[in-house]
């Protein structure tokens, strides 16, 4: 099975702020993305996306019907969420820094949690292909997400796959 992830396009959000489930708009036509898109992508294989709006927004230009699954949303910062990350202050940002990927702002979820869900995901849909001989499959979604999926099928490290950077728009290859 070949999965090609897909990130949403930028969202409508100020410089600075953190953001991660939050339903964001998108800051750029999806139309525009997926016709940019649609040529690097396999015809006729299944999409799985995102159900937040600046992944279905996309999902929805590139399938008919695509499969929306909240397994696929970004990691949830709890009551970080669309605060400044100066306004998070110092002092949260260090007990984050200390614990990368255990750590858990209030009211949202660790690094690890967000892969334990990716990887429910991951072997679901990987056996998913098997019985139905899917070669090829299309996921729309975040970087949390992305990154997640390349330490599962790499095998990387915590520390490894939370380093990774995808661009919005861009499609990476497993």
């Amino acid at each position: 099975m070949r999965l090609h992830l897909i990130r949403h396009p930028p969202p409508e959000v100020a410089p600075g702020v953190c953001y991660g489930r939050s339903d964001l708009a998108l800051a750029e036509d999806a139309q525009i993305v997926a016709a940019r898109l649609r040529p690097l992508l396999p015809t006729n294989a299944p999409v799985y996306s995102s159900p937040l709006q600046r992944c279905r927004q996309l999902a929805d230009c590139l399938h008919p019907a695509p499969q929306f699954d909240r397994r696929l949303m970004e990691i949830d910062f709890g009551v970080w969420e669309m605060q400044t990350w100066q306004t998070i202050g110092r002092d949260a940002l260090d007990a984050w820094a200390a614990d990368p990927s255990g750590f858990a702002p209030p009211g949202g979820e660790s690094p690890r949690q967000l892969m334990q869900r990716v990887a429910e995901f991951y072997r679901e849909i990987h056996a998913q292909s098997i019985v139905e001989a899917t070669a090829e499959v299309i996921v729309v979604t975040h970087a949390g997400v992305m990154k997640a999926l390349h330490g599962l099928h790499r095998g990387l490290s915590n520390a490894e796959w939370m380093k990774l950077s995808f661009d919005y728009g861009s499609i990476a290859l497993l």
